[in-house]
């Protein structure tokens, strides 16, 4: 139901930017957003949208990475910029999304992006 694309390898200081498209008998979808999991971590939050468009961002990606969302292509993206060695993991997509089978709203996660950044 969601497929992230854009991962990559990429050096210190350089840019990339993460896809993720949602698919199927979709009626709406609320939350979307960006995790990630390092190697020997825990996932974290990197950064949500609402539907209409607020933003959070974790700490350490203020001002480096900006999340947005094409509501009509049922997308959200990540363009990620002046990326870091810390940055280096698999980012995973996430949301909220009603069918219209059941109109109920369930967590959706992406398989996962692999993101390397070397120094």
């Amino acid at each position: 139901q969601l497929q992230a694309s854009g991962g990559g390898l990429v050096q210190a200081g350089g840019s990339l930017r993460l896809s993720c498209a949602a698919s199927g008998n979709i009626f709406d979808i609320e939350g979307m957003g960006w995790y990630r999991q390092a190697p020997g971590k825990q996932r974290e939050l990197v950064a949500t949208i609402t539907s209409g468009g607020s933003t959070n961002y974790v700490d350490s990606v203020k001002g480096r990475f900006t999340i947005s969302r094409d509501n009509a292509r049922k997308t959200v993206y990540l363009q990620m910029n002046s990326l870091k060695p810390e940055d280096t993991a698999v980012y995973y997509c996430n949301a909220d999304i009603a069918d219209r089978t059941s109109y109920y709203y369930r967590d959706y996660w992406g398989q996962g992006t692999l993101v390397t950044v070397s120094s």
